[in-house]
């Protein structure tokens, strides 16, 4: 089969893991409408698909992604027309349904623009030790539209992200770590087992719980802690009264792993 020259994104499912594989290294993973729509389709699938339980977003080639292909995203931007089909999750967490299972990251190489949005979108990004960043759209004439603005300043301070955004420059995996915007810097190659690793650890946790936990510290972000506390007994409750619930406490008296099943 010919191979589109948008390329494409792939899935794969690992029991309950769900790898989501952003494929055209020949253009060093450049962003088309073609990209952002089947990434937008795949986190749909991990989202609407009951046994799976977490993603791993990676990249094919040596490059995460250069940014956009501004040639085939230009047009879109200017007529004001989304590059998320309104009927998918959004990749970027920026608007209702909000995603409500884990994402986790793994950043190699070039990682211009979209791929530091979306590893500040993620839950935990793992970087290798070569990735290089830069939030270049300053450079474009242009801002950027994806939760950078927000989400850079929340993680680095505001001097540490304004020095980011308004001059394009470069920084390092090591730099990206200091700023908390990633997890773990690890040596190149070993990055996608990483997040992999740490997926399947958390895929092994109950789906009820792991769901509960992030979205009340969505809530505390978002709204306050009063409003994440408020909202505790009532999810304690749902909880406690959970198939997972009672195989937690049996798996502990047996002193064996757990068997959830997210009921």
């Amino acid at each position: 089969m010919e191979r589109d020259p948008d390329g494409q994104v792939k899935t794969e499912q690992r029991e309950h893991v769900l790898l989501i594989g952003i494929d055209r290294p020949e253009k060093r993973n450049g962003f088309t409408p073609r990209i952002f729509s089947q990434l937008a389709a795949a986190y749909s699938q991990l989202e609407n698909t009951p046994e799976l339980r977490c993603g791993v977003l990676y990249a094919e080639g040596d490059h995460f992604t250069a940014g956009l292909d501004m040639p085939k995203i230009v047009p879109l931007r200017r007529a004001g027309i989304p590059l998320i089909p309104p009927a998918e999750v959004d990749p970027f967490n920026l608007r209702e349904p909000l995603r409500t299972k884990p994402m986790l990251v793994a950043l190699k190489g070039i990682c211009f623009t979209v791929a530091i949005e979306l590893m500040l979108a993620a839950d935990i990004a793992i970087a290798a030790e070569n990735c290089r960043f830069s939030q270049l759209e300053v450079k474009r004439g242009i801002m950027p539209g994806c939760g950078a603005t927000f989400r850079m300043a929340e993680r680095a301070g505001w001097g540490n992200a304004m020095q980011v955004l308004l001059t394009g420059d470069e920084f390092s995996a090591r730099d990206a770590l200091r700023f908390n915007f990633v997890q773990e810097v690890v040596p190149v190659g070993k990055e996608l087992p990483r997040a992999l690793e740490l997926a399947e650890r958390i895929a092994r946790q109950a789906p009820l719980a792991v769901q509960a936990t992030m979205q009340n510290g969505r809530i505390a972000m978002t709204q306050g802690w009063k409003a994440a506390y408020d909202q505790i007994a009532s999810t304690q409750q749902r909880l406690y009264s959970s198939e997972d619930a009672k195989e937690g406490v049996q798996s502990f008296l047996e002193k064996r792993e757990a068997r959830f099943v997210g009921r």
